[in-house]
């Protein structure tokens, strides 16, 4: 609902941001059309991947949709670094020429967007608990603000005649763009690279299992983003040569200490009695244990949700 009320709003002010900044000749209000365009975009890429982060997981997508939010934000926040990049050379172009503006159609039609972004922006604020919400939250938040800076950019005009304000003003926003863009790409590069999650450290996680009675230590160990609020983990983990039935304990207690310190719920743990190299797939058994014996793995799976 949100989303929606958010669509029909942003795309109402674009249209009458475009035509006020034709008519003032204010490249303030066209970059502001041209940001409210990319939020545009930005809701309605965040519209469908709410419906298909909805979907339930299948035979092709066993992970579901998670990241087809993480998809969307890259694409907004990679669109919006775009638009910034615009509108800082058009506001480079104007400071060498000068351009009469009209800054009481600027103020009047940015406080209408101060209003409209702020609102969108509060509503988004009390939803957005994803990398694809938040980017849509960061897209209305500094429209708000730039906004905010077009008023007072018409009203220095107005005050002092001054039309390099209008240029200044865009490269400010142009800034601001680009910086919440930057943020939003990194983040979602991250998850879409199937990098461990921000805050996540490794040795943290490994020294934290070994410390589990029972586990001699843990190896290949992985660590990655499923979405942008879920994890995944897998890795090895050597114990005693102890039947199935007595290592459930060992699985359990793993279990509740990712989901309780690193919020990981989702684990694949293979337990096993010998030793083998330090090496990605865990194949080769190394060592005199159990003499005669082949590398036997006992895989237990455990799915904490």
């Amino acid at each position: 609902m949100v989303l929606r009320f958010s669509l029909v709003a942003t795309f109402a002010y674009v249209v009458v941001t475009f035509v006020a900044g034709l008519r003032a000749h204010s490249l303030a209000l066209l970059s502001e059309a041209g940001h409210n365009v990319s939020d545009f975009l930005a809701l309605l890429l965040s519209f469908a991947a709410v419906y298909f982060q909805s979907r339930p997981a299948d035979h092709t997508r066993t992970f579901g949709y998670q990241r087809a939010g993480v998809l969307a934000a890259f694409i907004n926040a990679t669109t919006l670094i775009a638009i910034s990049l615009w509108i800082g050379v058009e506001a480079v172009h104007r400071l060498s020429s000068p351009v009469a503006v009209q800054p009481r159609i600027m103020m009047i039609v940015a406080a209408a967007g101060v209003v409209m972004n702020g609102a969108i922006a509060a509503l988004l604020w009390g939803v957005a608990r994803d990398v694809n919400l938040r980017s849509a939250f960061i897209h209305m938040a500094g429209d708000t603000l730039s906004t905010a800076a077009v008023i007072a950019g018409g009203a220095g005009i107005l005050l002092t005649g001054q039309n390099w304000i209008d240029p200044v003003l865009s490269l400010l926003i142009a800034a601001l763009i680009l910086w919440s863009s930057v943020g939003i790409v990194r983040e979602t590069m991250n998850i879409l690279l199937e990098g461990a999650p921000r805050g996540v450290s490794l040795p943290q996680i490994r020294s934290g299992m070994e410390e589990v009675d029972g586990v001699v230590n843990v190896h290949d160990l992985h660590v990655w983003c499923l979405g942008s609020q879920s994890s995944a983990l897998a890795c090895h983990v050597t114990i005693a040569d102890i039947p199935p039935s007595e290592s459930a304990c060992i699985l359990a207690n793993l279990n509740a200490l990712l989901h309780t310190r690193f919020q990981i719920n989702h684990t694949t743990i293979q337990f096993e009695h010998i030793g083998c190299e330090a090496q990605e797939g865990c194949v080769t058994p190394v060592g005199d244990l159990n003499a005669g014996v082949g590398h036997s793995h006992t895989h237990h799976h455990g799915h904490a949700h």
